[in-house]
């Protein structure tokens, strides 16, 4: 696990450089592979998991069939005591809102709305690097956030995707909690 950087102006770009290097040594320098995409191709079995690859009645050949419905993704929720919680969610789930709804301690003080650190998490390896690279906001709070690592992520700002299968979300040893009063975040 990396080492925690200190939060000093320029950390975003200083995050953006390891993380590209960080990808690049462990693809082997190559850029990351994209998953493939699911296509029907006529007289070719079925592939198992995932997106259908066989179309419905009257679809042509060569047409990208979409996963199913309601297609679940399976990760680890570490918390800060150490104790990993698995949790299966829905494409699309809120990874804040996920934590939650299973009772990790999560806090998202802003309710999503990308205005604290509060949901700050880490992303397992290769996870990280499948997921869409941070904008300026997110990378402007994580600036903020304690124990800042290179695989730092906000919780609010990722979705479940099937590039999450299997992934490891750890939450920090400790975090900057805007509720004083002893106020308990209560998913929508």
């Amino acid at each position: 696990m990396a080492a925690p950087m200190a939060a000093a102006s320029g950390g975003s770009v200083t995050r953006r450089l390891l993380r590209g290097v960080s990808r690049s040594l462990s693809s082997g320098g190559a850029p990351a592979e994209e998953p493939e995409a699911a296509v029907w191709v006529p007289g070719t079995p079925s592939r198992g998991g995932g997106a259908r690859t066989e179309p419905g009645p009257g679809a042509e050949p060569g047409v990208v069939c979409p996963p199913p419905p309601f297609h679940r993704v399976n990760v680890v929720f570490v918390d800060r005591e150490g104790r990993q919680v698995p949790v299966r969610g829905r494409v699309g789930d809120n990874v804040l809102h996920l934590a939650q709804r299973h009772g990790l301690e999560l806090e998202g003080a802003c309710e999503a709305s990308l205005a604290c650190s509060t949901c700050h998490v880490y992303i397992s390896e290769p996870h990280l690097a499948r997921l869409p690279a941070p904008d300026e906001r997110e990378e402007d709070l994580l600036d903020q956030a304690p124990l800042l690592q290179e695989n730092s992520r906000l919780g609010c700002q990722l979705r479940l995707s099937p590039a999450l299968e299997g992934a490891r979300i750890a939450l920090p040893r400790l975090t900057r909690n805007f509720y004083v009063d002893g106020h308990v975040p209560k998913p929508h």
